[in-house]
């Protein structure tokens, strides 16, 4: 029997990159991407990311895969055959144990966010969001974090979801429930991008996304945006290369990333024109920061028609998002304690979800009742995961495995996977080498001295 067969594998190249799209996804486009436009110039933002995409997200989307799909194994195990194969450090394994760690932890905070989403859903459904004004919404997310009752029901729900689907595996779990959300992501998005060219102020929109104004482009914005491109295709967190294990041989990797890199972003700009257009309609303010869909969306959702009808399928499509991402946060360790330990992934999926939903209580309270409980540098356990995961871990990940397969895989074993022509193949090469580590190491250090 081989290992694909033991693993499980994706049906076909499209649920692959169906998967892997959701994986990218998540609330990273939908919530983050449009609220970065807005405080990082707009146009010059929305540029300059959508060049990092093609000229580094691509190639270093194509490592990961590569990785996984060259030893079909959990990304610890994978990372650990990939150095012998090459005569390396057994060190290397980090990579894959730093990838599943920081995919376990990004969940312990993202379930919050993710129950925030629901709790959306629930008020955006009952009608709660009718003519609320500025104040009024502020004051309704506000009430939300501070109710620890409320914030540990949605977060319980999150969890359970997640980890109801993982537990049934590739194909009856993970396949099924892609090949499900994804589309009705997209189909939910169009309705609403629909929704906002005929009640929302789409010239304006456009203009603000894609009129280019070069002198909006600053160092910051870059740097921001180039951030944003590595790590909204969830690269270096074990992810995408637990996805690519589970890929068969004949798939382009580089035709799928590509695939891949396109739907996500077109999925993140196409949400931040319906956001901007109902932004503007309302004269509210494009860059109200992390804020815009729980406290300033409402509001334009409230004083629209078919408002509330409309608002609760903008959350439901978050929620979706959330959901396809959490899946792959998780997808790797459950991977590694199935292969290793030796238990079926039910149990598997219990205990670590049992895991992750006690880390997440601690990390709901930080908001309120632990709202004082300070971890390091004055930063709550909110902020502490996330910025340890966000500033440090993610872009170390990816750092360390452009170099591994830039540097130190063979090139025969690299050029093997991915068959790609001479000129692509020496192009991937030098952006591994030296293109993506040279951007990363400048994120990581704008990030972690901002």
């Amino acid at each position: 029997m081989n290992n694909m067969t033991y693993r499980g594998a994706w049906a076909n190249r499209w649920t692959f990159i169906l998967a892997t799209t959701g994986s990218a996804i998540g609330l990273g486009n939908i919530w983050k991407l449009p609220y970065m436009i807005g405080v990082n110039g707009g146009s010059a933002f929305v540029l300059v990311y959508i060049l990092s995409i093609l000229l580094v997200g691509i190639p270093l989307l194509m490592t990961e895969v590569m990785l996984g799909r060259r030893m079909q194994k959990n990304p610890m195990d994978a990372m650990l055959s990939l150095a012998k194969e090459s005569n390396a450090a057994p060190a290397w394994r980090y990579i894959g144990t730093m990838g599943m760690l920081t995919g376990v932890l990004i969940l312990c905070f993202y379930s919050v966010v993710g129950g925030w989403v629901l709790s959306y859903i629930s008020q955006a459904a009952q009608s709660n969001f009718t003519n609320i004004t500025g104040a009024e919404s502020s004051a309704h997310f506000d009430a939300l974090l501070a109710s620890p009752f409320t914030l540990l029901f949605w977060h319980t729900i999150f969890m359970v979801i997640t980890m109801s689907i993982v537990a049934k595996g590739v194909t009856a779990g993970l396949e099924k429930a892609n090949n499900f959300l994804i589309p009705a992501l997209f189909a939910i998005l169009l309705l609403l991008l629909g929704y906002s060219m005929s009640v929302g102020d789409m010239a304006a929109s456009a203009t603000f996304m894609f009129s280019p104004d070069f002198s909006k482009i600053t160092p910051n914005a870059a740097l921001n945006a180039l951030g944003h491109a590595f790590f909204s295709l969830s690269i270096g967190m074990g992810s995408i290369m637990v996805y690519g294990s589970y890929l068969q041989r004949d798939a382009s990797i580089a035709r799928t990333s590509i695939y891949i890199a396109i739907a996500d972003s077109l999925l993140g700009l196409l949400a931040g024109l319906a956001i901007y257009a109902l932004v503007f309609a309302n004269q509210l303010e494009p860059g109200a920061g992390p804020g815009l869909i729980f406290q300033t969306l409402p509001i334009a959702f409230g004083h629209m028609p078919w408002g509330n009808f409309f608002g609760t399928l903008f959350f439901i499509l978050v929620a979706f998002a959330a959901a396809t991402s959490a899946i792959s946060l998780v997808e790797p360790t459950i991977a590694w304690v199935v292969e290793n330990i030796k238990i079926s992934r039910k149990p598997a999926a219990a205990g670590l979800g049992i895991l992750i939903w006690s880390i997440g209580v601690a990390v709901l309270l930080s908001f309120n009742l632990w709202q004082d409980v300070k971890v390091v540098f004055g930063l709550g356990i909110f902020d502490t995961l996330d910025k340890l995961t966000s500033t440090i871990m993610l872009p170390l990940g990816g750092l360390l495995m452009a170099i591994f397969a830039g540097c130190v895989m063979k090139k025969q074993h690299s050029k093997q996977e991915l068959n790609l022509k001479t000129s692509f193949y020496q192009l991937w090469q030098l952006t591994n080498t030296f293109i993506a580590p040279i951007a990363i190491v400048s994120v990581f250090i704008f990030l972690l001295f901002s």
